[in-house]
């Protein structure tokens, strides 16, 4: 903690708009990959083949991409705890959405929720990035970088291992997944919208 460059910033943890952002990003990372890896189990658990799988989780992928520019240019004119709640609620429900399909669920059906879900996505991450970046003082960029990386490993690694254990201990686990990376949105949601109220500044 007193170092001046330490190895782990942690000290940038101190400031409310960052840890915010930091947190907003480990919830949306979990729950992203506790969908990424139950989704082909749960299509496949409805007979889909697994080149079918991969072209029905495709609209996921390309609505970020859509929506991510988007995001960006919004994140000018609005702040990104509005962006970042709006984007995780309809990430949530696109998760939701997707927990919620069987057998007899049709292709537009099951797209419009990947894409759904995909757009959600995409509408929080780019403002919450650019967040991460512009609360911490521009000479410590390198530890506000890497500690927005660590944010989404920890998100990534926790989400695998709670879907691991769900699809091991629940049934149906891939739609106990869904659902349980749709709380993990919100949660997310609900800290993104915590950076719209007036926020308190640290101590030297």
């Amino acid at each position: 903690m007193r170092m001046p460059l330490p190895r782990l910033p942690s000290d940038l943890m101190r400031l409310p708009m960052f840890s915010l952002s930091i947190g907003t990003s480990v919830c949306s990372f979990v729950a992203q990959t506790m969908a990424l890896i139950a989704l082909p189990f749960h299509l496949e658990s409805f007979g889909y083949s697994a080149v079918v799988t991969g072209l029905l989780i495709t609209p996921w992928p390309l609505a970020t991409a859509v929506f991510a520019p988007i995001a960006g240019k919004l994140s000018d004119r609005y702040p990104a705890g509005l962006l970042g709640l709006l984007g995780l609620v309809a990430f949530g429900i696109g998760l939701g959405a997707l927990a919620l399909l069987s057998a007899r669920t049709s292709t537009p059906d099951i797209v419009w929720r990947m894409a759904l879900a995909g757009a959600g996505f995409g509408l929080y991450q780019s403002p919450n990035n650019r967040t991460i970046q512009a609360s911490a003082p521009r000479a410590r960029s390198g530890g506000a970088s890497g500690m927005q990386a660590m944010a989404r490993l920890v998100g990534q690694t926790v989400g695998a291992a709670l879907t691991a254990l769900v699809l091991a201990r629940l049934v149906p686990g891939p739609g106990a997944a869904l659902w349980v990376g749709a709380v993990f949105s919100l949660a997310g949601a609900a800290v993104s919208a915590v950076r719209l109220t007036d926020l308190p500044q640290p101590k030297d």
